[in-house]
């Protein structure tokens, strides 16, 4: 297959992809041609409208009509409210970082809102859509960052009562990681004895102490360059990934301690769910088609105009390398680290993986996503370290100014 249909002649020359790029194809299709209906068929399988949008200490997110609290379509309303809160004035209705199921990587200074609810909804209930979708864009968000810098100070800065409505970072992370173990509806299902409802109460305290990992990896500062940014989103893995490793021996525990019917009707909460979402997505999704095993980047031309024009977009390398008058070794380490940072579009495909047959295997799975990711942000990172390492301090302000610059 021919790389050249999807990347310029530098990036094919210099950086060659390994695998192909369907996962650079499959980005195009899924985030620039939209995947707005399979954000519908998640709304739908969701139930119920939300009442308000507005950021509140206390978790925003109470089911409602009966339906289990699950973070789609409020999810969408809340991070959008916040994440355009402090952006240019609020001015803007939509923000270019923003996921395609409507939230966002980036909210501020808060990188991955949600993360523990994403963990639950992957690992109990098998659905990884929101899981899936971070990934290129949101690195390439940390560094091209769409704040300036008082803007992302303003979601740590202490605010009186004249001041413009922003939420605290320390105020969304308590708000968007507020989920927990859905032990009334894992009880419904297996109804565990005494044993196991011991193990499953172990399960659950051990989910609740992973929230607070995740938590202690809010951050208390505004980042002011493209590298902090990197280093949060970094620290913001690894804690997911040590949420998984805490949570790992008593969820072995409680399954172990299951009889096979009883394990079948746990899973039966992750089936329940992938049908759901099946059902409500149209067959005709471009995303949906996109994703499928046969499905080949070459004969698509809508896809490939669209990541042409995304790179053409994003990455303007010649108009970059003017503004901050960069000599030819600086030029060159641009290259590279544009390179390295379209490569995490193969790596971290927006298609979801199919979801494994039991929770552990699940949790070994996002561990999995999560230890990819940390390792392509880690890539990007020391791209990026080589790439500002001669810079003056003049071109490193101007680097960062463009990030604002472009989202105007």
């Amino acid at each position: 297959m021919c790389v050249a249909v999807l990347l310029p002649d530098k990036a094919e020359a210099q950086f060659g992809l390994r695998g192909g790029p369907l996962g650079v194809a499959r980005f195009a299709v899924g985030h620039m041609i939209g995947m707005s209906r399979l954000r519908h068929a998640r709304m739908a399988v969701r139930g119920g409208r939300y009442r308000s949008a507005a950021l509140r200490s206390q978790d925003p997110r109470g089911a409602e009509r009966g339906q289990p609290a699950n973070p789609y379509v409020l999810r969408a309303a809340l991070t959008a409210q916040a994440a355009l809160s402090g952006w240019q004035g609020g001015r803007r209705q939509q923000g270019w970082w923003r996921h395609p199921d409507g939230s966002y990587g980036w909210v501020g200074p808060v990188f991955w809102p949600f993360a523990h609810d994403d963990l639950t909804t992957a690992v109990i209930f098998g659905d990884t859509t929101s899981l899936s979708l971070y990934g290129y864009g949101d690195i390439y968000a940390a560094i091209f960052a769409p704040y300036v810098a008082t803007e992302l100070a303003a979601y740590v800065a202490p605010q009186g009562r004249g001041a413009r409505r922003i939420p605290s970072a320390e105020t969304l992370c308590e708000a968007s990681d507020a989920g927990s173990l859905p032990v009334e509806r894992i009880t419904a299902a297996v109804a565990p004895n005494e044993l196991q409802r011991t193990a499953l109460d172990e399960l659950a305290s051990a989910w609740n102490a992973a929230r607070d990992t995740i938590r202690t990896a809010c951050p208390t500062q505004a980042p002011a360059t493209a590298a902090e940014r990197l280093g949060l989103m970094r620290e913001r893995l690894q804690a997911m990934i040590k949420a998984i490793d805490a949570v790992a021996p008593p969820l072995s525990k409680f399954v172990s301690l299951l009889n096979d019917d009883q394990k079948t009707r746990l899973n039966a909460l992750a089936n329940e769910r992938r049908a759901a979402l099946a059902a409500a997505l149209p067959k005709d999704a471009p995303a949906a088609a996109a994703c499928k095993p046969d499905y080949d980047p070459r004969y698509d031309e809508k896809a490939q105009r669209q990541y042409e024009q995304l790179v053409q977009q994003q990455w303007p390398v010649a108009e970059i390398a003017s503004a901050l008058k960069l000599d030819e070794v600086a030029r060159a380490r641009l290259d590279v680290l544009q390179d390295t940072t379209l490569r995490t579009m193969e790596t971290l495909s927006a298609c979801p993986a199919e979801a494994a047959a039991t929770p552990q295997a699940r949790l070994a799975a996002v561990k999995a996503r999560l230890e990819t990711m940390l390792q392509a942000v880690g890539g990007v990172s020391d791209a990026l370290d080589d790439f500002e390492a001669d810079l003056s301090d003049e071109q490193k302000a101007g680097f960062e100014a463009i990030g604002p610059k472009r989202g105007a």
